[in-house]
């Protein structure tokens, strides 16, 4: 009976000698990593949770929402929603995000880097040092380069009227599109960039044996590339969307949403509510929703590269 209770015993310390070193050895490996989740959680989550709060109650730079903040509950996100001006706001940041992001940087991104797979090493060099040129400048910078090129006197209108054709103010009659293209002349780099690593790992063999099967150009494209990264459209779409929903610099040096509230996406009208008249918890409740519009396309494009892994 004392032998079998010494083995029991001996077995149980066996065991708990096996699974006691392997966790203290994986806590100790993460003892390096601790000041980088200090910092995480300080300059990452700490925000994130202030502007929650913030966005819940009357908080503001001047006045009483200064002096005695008050929780309000979900007055701020009734007053957005029953603003005109915050749903022309989600409207713009829409029709800027599609245009610019979605349909210009993806389609120009994709057309220059096939085009700069099957062109000669000079043509690569040129529209490379071009494209990624356009990236690499300030953003206030590239903005003051193409106030200057749709300006009523710029070059856009002088290059019109040279073929015969009539030129308008473009930051005026059509802010919103004139910003659109900007973005598109500044932002299309990264898309090329990220398509032209992905056409690179798609195998030649594959586009020739459809070439011989008698395959067009545009089948090809459609029927055998596109589907062979259609990965990396993923991510760059996804990409690209969250950027383009967060450009601030490049519409505020263009036309500080105007003229009127024609350009004012939604970080321009949040920026306003906040900073301009104050309001800072009702311009956290308009960023909060900016958030939850970003997470919206999140999930659409990560359900989508997950159905491309299954």
């Amino acid at each position: 009976m004392t032998t079998s209770a010494t083995a029991v015993s001996v077995s149980s310390g066996e065991k708990a000698g096996r699974s006691g070193p392997p966790r203290f050895a994986k806590t100790v490996k993460m003892l390096p990593l601790a000041p980088a989740i200090g910092l995480m959680l300080v300059f990452l989550a700490g925000p994130i949770l202030y502007c929650i709060y913030a966005a819940f109650t009357n908080m503001a730079l001047t006045g009483t929402g200064a002096a005695n903040v008050k929780f309000v509950g979900l007055d701020n996100f009734r007053k957005a929603f029953g603003s005109s001006a915050f749903t022309n706001s989600i409207w713009l940041t829409l029709v800027f995000t599609l245009v610019s992001a979605i349909i210009g940087q993806n389609t120009l991104g994709l057309g220059l880097s096939l085009l700069m797979r099957r062109s000669t090493k000079l043509v690569r060099n040129f529209v490379g040092t071009a494209v990624i040129g356009a990236w690499v400048l300030p953003e206030v910078v590239a903005a003051y380069l193409l106030s200057a090129f749709f300006n009523d006197d710029g070059t856009l209108n002088v290059i019109l009227h040279k073929v015969g054709l009539p030129g308008q103010d473009w930051l005026y009659a059509a802010p919103i599109i004139a910003v659109s293209l900007a973005n598109i002349w500044r932002g299309t780099a990264f898309s090329m960039l990220v398509y032209s690593a992905a056409l690179s790992e798609v195998p030649k063999e594959i586009e020739e044996s459809a070439e011989m099967d008698g395959a067009s150009g545009g089948r090809r494209l459609l029927w055998v590339t596109l589907p062979m990264i259609s990965r990396a459209i993923m991510t760059n779409l996804m990409l690209i969307t969250l950027q383009t929903l967060s450009v601030f610099g490049l519409i505020y040096a263009m036309t500080r949403g105007g003229p009127g509230t024609k350009s004012q996406t939604l970080p321009l009208y949040m920026y306003e509510q906040a900073f301009s008249f104050s309001q800072i918890g009702y311009g956290t409740a308009i960023a909060l929703v900016m958030l939850a519009i970003g997470a919206v396309f999140s999930l659409i494009y990560l359900r989508g590269l997950n159905s491309e892994a299954a």
